[in-house]
């Protein structure tokens, strides 16, 4: 499984980006899929996950109703659309591809592979 996660860069609070990430090698319709990201300094942490069919997704308090993670099958991507950005949001953000037989894992334990990482800088 290869993870390529795209669209990361620099902006000013309040502005938006979306996030894309690549999947091949595995059976990615079957999957859950998630957005982790890791600030200097700090731990991974939980932003999103998605089922495999794409109607069930959760957000982690910090970005729900900001931020929103979508998939599309028939292409091997999942998204994460990010509104509303604050300077605290400024990280490394990596998709990752869930654990067989896990509907919508929300630590980094329920993820088997990791995309690279895309850099989201947020100034004030």
């Amino acid at each position: 499984v290869q993870l390529q996660a795209s669209g990361g860069g620099s902006v000013q609070a309040g502005a938006s980006l979306r996030l894309s990430c690549a999947a091949s090698g595995g059976a990615f319709a079957s999957s859950a899929m998630g957005w982790f990201r890791q600030a200097p300094g700090k731990d991974r942490e939980f932003v999103a996950v998605i089922n495999w069919s794409g109607d069930a997704a959760y957000h982690a308090n910090s970005v729900k109703g900001r931020f929103a993670i979508s998939r599309d099958n028939a292409k091997n991507m999942v998204y994460l659309q990010m509104n509303s950005l604050k300077p605290e949001d400024t990280a490394v953000y990596f998709c990752a591809w869930g654990r067989r037989g896990l509907v919508t894992p929300n630590t980094a334990g329920g993820f088997d592979f990791w995309g690279q990482g895309t850099q989201v800088t947020v100034s004030s």
